[in-house]
């Protein structure tokens, strides 16, 4: 598992999927979200503007990233 820090309280999926390497797009982000393919703490989401906060998991195409506040 790969862990991701940001510096704000929460970062939205589409905004964090592209931040963290996992799509190459904004486009590409919201894509695969919309599709089911992107899972939050286990449950797949669709929502792509959900609001992401550290110790939130999240997973894309066999990648597991932990939220984590960068200190």
């Amino acid at each position: 598992m790969e862990k991701t820090e940001i510096k704000t309280d929460f970062i939205k999926l589409d905004s964090l999927l592209k931040f963290a390497g996992l799509t190459g797009t904004g486009g590409e982000a919201k894509y695969v979200i919309s599709e089911g393919m992107v899972k939050v703490n286990g449950e797949v989401c669709t929502l792509k503007g959900k609001k992401i906060r550290p110790g939130d998991r999240v997973e894309f195409a066999g990648t597991e990233i932990e939220v984590a506040a960068a200190e």
